[in-house]
């Protein structure tokens, strides 16, 4: 007899003699134990569930092909992840001060919010932009804010990461502009740009341009990197905005690879260069939630996946062109306003799950979040929980500890098996840009978050103080409200901007940028650069991109 064959024989005893009769006295709290992705957890598992599996094939070691175990061999033992925690808000003092006070207390390196207005192109002077100024993020029309952002902040020792899409070279041009004002070249730069609009168009929103010249405008970003900036992340192709609007786990490394590929497709055309000269800064940005094996085993399948992707369908023989590496927030959707003092707890559990799936950085929400933009209080906490984690768990003392569980193993092949499915829809269809046209990813998001909204209301996914151990008051908490006198503040020194630059150096600038965008065959970013560098405006230029290639109106996909 085999040793899976007396493997079954004994499981088969143990369901019959052990679990049977106490099923009888003590039945199971559930009729079905199903994960957020909707797969059926069973009561045990064993190798019988891990048939044919081959460990060279699935695993491999850390550091190596399919890096399903960490992308780097000694993985936190060598290099611990970075404390990320994503700040900014009011004007650029207000946004200085809570910088330098997050790496005071161990903060690792920066993550930048912008406002609405920035992120759509407005100056916080126009009436669209009026309500809205400093209110999610700090508020960025020039380069002369930018360089109070960094006051007292060394650009050329701290890693930066920008979450910003749609004006995202604006937003670099200043960051450069002001790095070279101070003797820092841009060769020497560490850091993100988000620049995935393609997510903007299936779960966020805040895009500008039609999709085709904001395909153009993000890969000319990453082709300018490529070239320019070594140390740059030009993209950071985002899933966590797709898990937020209620994609499920399968659904939301499935569509960012979606979009990933779309991304290197563009940039091999337009740049005519090899994938290994672009690829190794290509940087990804997912959700922790709070199933936490569901989690681990997410972050596990995406490495394996990815890798395929970049040596299968795109030859890629660097190794670095292979890897995965991956920013992650925990997830803000699942903060709750009832109780937020249970949302540490929540946040705590999904850091756990970051750290386990093998990030490379890591934000941990704040407490009072889904009240307001979070307090000093409550940003120090959330760093705190990720220094307990690094410094007092042992979670970080070895690779990927959970590899080789029964479990993690079978749920990673079974989402990966999904994943790949959406995957291939999507080939099918030609690709993201044709799949976001017709409304696909956007409307399996919409029913996955149907889906589960209904299971909410049912009772039938247990959410502490919405739907169960509910309490009949909301408790009251410290929270943050950004000081009016923080749009005037902006609004006046942008004023005196426009009154004290060269005003036909400016002119100059806008209309060759103007001639770029014209033309197909031309880079972008350099004229954006030269125009922020004259002392323009984010909605100056974003205005003659306007201009030249209008707005997006997202068809009816539903």
């Amino acid at each position: 007899m085999s040793g899976l064959e007396e493997l079954k024989r004994r499981l088969e005893e143990w369901e019959r003699e052990v679990v049977a009769p106490l099923l009888k006295k003590f039945p199971e709290r559930k009729r079905a134990f199903l994960t957020e992705e909707g797969l059926e957890v069973g009561r045990l598992y064993t190798p019988r569930d891990l048939e044919k599996w081959d460990y060279v094939e699935k695993l491999g070691f850390p550091g190596a092909y399919p890096f399903t175990r960490g992308i780097y061999a000694t993985m936190y033992r060598g290099r611990p992840w970075t404390i990320r925690q994503y700040a900014g808000y009011g004007s650029a003092e207000d946004t200085n001060e809570r910088y330098r006070y997050l790496l005071g207390i161990g903060q690792t390196g920066l993550s930048m919010a912008f406002d609405l207005p920035t992120q759509l192109g407005y100056d916080p002077d126009h009436p669209l932009a009026w309500y809205e100024v400093g209110k999610v993020g700090v508020s960025m029309p020039a380069v002369t804010e930018m360089d109070m952002v960094f006051r007292d902040i060394p650009m050329d020792k701290i890693s930066t990461s920008m979450t910003i899409n749609a004006t995202a070279i604006e937003v670099l041009s200043m960051y450069i502009a002001v790095a070279e004002s101070r003797g820092v070249p841009r060769a020497v730069l560490d850091g993100t740009t988000q620049n995935d609009i393609l997510k903007e168009y299936i779960a966020r929103n805040n895009y500008i341009y039609p999709p085709e010249p904001s395909m153009r405008y993000s890969v000319d970003l990453i082709l300018y990197a490529a070239r320019e900036m070594p140390k740059w992340n030009a993209i950071s192709i985002s899933g966590y905005h797709m898990e937020e609007a209620g994609a499920t786990p399968a659904m939301e490394i499935a569509f960012t690879f979606a979009d990933a590929v779309e991304y290197v497709r563009w940039a091999r055309e337009r740049g005519k260069l090899d994938v290994d000269a672009f690829a190794p800064k290509l940087t990804f940005f997912f959700a922790a939630r709070t199933n936490l094996f569901e989690q681990v085993a997410k972050f596990r399948a995406a490495r394996r996946m990815w890798a395929k992707i970049m040596r299968d369908w795109f030859g890629a023989r660097d190794p670095r062109s292979m890897v995965l590496r991956f920013h992650t927030q925990t997830a803000g959707v699942l903060l709750t306003a009832q109780q937020p003092m249970v949302n540490i707890i929540r946040t705590s559990l999904q850091a756990l799950a970051a750290v386990l799936g093998g990030t490379q950085s890591l934000h941990v929400n704040s407490y009072d979040e889904a009240l307001s933009l979070p307090t000093e209080e409550s940003v120090k906490l959330s760093i705190r929980v990720q220094q307990v984690l690094l410094y007092e768990s042992g979670v970080a003392d070895t690779v990927d500890p959970l590899g080789g569980s029964y479990y993690v193993e079978w749920l990673t092949d079974q989402i990966e098996e999904r994943a790949w499915k959406y995957l291939e829809e999507i080939e099918k269809m030609g690709g993201m840009l044709r799949a976001v046209k017709l409304g696909y990813p956007q409307r399996e998001i919409a029913r996955a978050a149907y889906e589960w909204q209904l299971k909410v209301e049912k009772g039938e996914v247990p959410i502490i103080g919405v739907n169960v151990f509910t309490e009949p008051e909301i408790p009251k908490v410290k929270v943050l409200k950004v000081d009016p006198a923080a749009r005037e503040r902006v609004v006046g020194r942008l004023r005196q901007l426009r009154e004290s630059r060269d005003q036909v150096r400016v002119r100059t600038a806008l209309d060759n940028l103007r001639r770029a965008a014209e033309r197909e065959d031309v880079s972008i970013f350099e004229p954006i650069f030269e125009a922020v560098k004259a002392g323009a405006t984010l909605g100056e230029v974003s205005g003659v991109l306007r201009e030249v290639w209008g707005e997006w109106r997202a068809p009816e996909v539903f």
